[in-house]
């Protein structure tokens, strides 16, 4: 047992992995409505032996946070503008490597959002990978990598099918999550 699985077994949480560690993919992460996701998610990525890469705001990554984020495999946003294609820098980094895996919430705030984002579909059908899709549940305190799902093409039908799965998951804030 890795440290990270101490860490969220002392915790009181259990991590489900039923599938397989691609060599690339992109990681579907909700519900997010708690800075508390990320903290169990890394936890529970790592408690499996793997490593991802993660979106964040570009404002987190100020000294001394910015080295911490970078080194634990963040990838800093800027949305402040659209000069740069998100999902275009993405794809060309699937692209130029071997192996890459990358978690990013759908829901692009902890706030409650009805319309999801749907960059990390783009991402997953251009750079022709897996979606995994992981849940961290408050519920039941259990953190799961336990469907794959592969993009159609048909965004809406897909985004249907993932808030499908993704409706029995409760976050820490329950009011701020939605799948309708």
């Amino acid at each position: 047992m890795n440290l990270s699985a101490l860490i969220l077994k002392l915790a009181g949480w259990k991590v489900i992995d039923t599938e397989p560690d691609y060599p690339k993919c992109v990681i579907c992460v909700a519900p997010h409505t708690s800075n508390w996701d990320f903290i169990i998610g890394k936890l529970a990525y790592s408690a499996i032996g793997r490593r991802a890469q993660f979106l964040m705001k570009k404002s987190w990554f100020f000294f001394p946070l910015g080295p911490i984020f970078r080194a634990m495999g963040g990838i800093p946003v800027d949305r402040s503008g659209k000069s740069v294609s998100m999902v275009d820098t993405i794809v060309k980094k699937f692209r130029e490597t071997d192996r890459l895996a990358i978690a990013i919430t759908p829901e692009g705030t902890r706030k409650r959002v009805d319309k999801w984002r749907t960059g990390f579909l783009q991402i997953a059908i251009q750079a022709n990978v897996a979606c995994v899709l992981a849940a961290i549940d408050f519920k039941t305190k259990h953190a799961s990598v336990a469907r794959t799902y592969f993009p159609t093409g048909d965004v809406e039908a897909d985004m249907r099918a993932i808030k499908d799965y993704y409706s029995q998951f409760t976050g820490k804030h329950p009011e701020n999550f939605t799948t309708d």
